[in-house]
């Protein structure tokens, strides 16, 4: 059995920067990630530079029946 979670991550670097981060981060609390995929992609711009990227990913991971609750 699989799920997914819809979460938004952040970087002022760049998209790929954004996504390993986000990534990193929900594997602190998701065990057994699977898959991602990119929803979406956006920056905040200041004048004419990108002042911090944003990704919307769709996270996969296994459900396990067999854990201790």
């Amino acid at each position: 059995m699989e799920k997914h979670i819809h979460v938004t991550g952040t970087s002022l670097v760049s998209w790929k920067d954004a996504i390993l981060q986000t990534i990193a981060q929900a594997s602190k609390t998701l065990d057994y990630l699977t898959e991602v995929r990119v929803l979406d992609q956006r920056a905040k711009i200041n004048g004419k530079k990108i002042e911090e990227y944003m990704v919307d990913l769709d996270l996969a991971f296994t459900i396990d029946r067999d854990r201790d609750e």
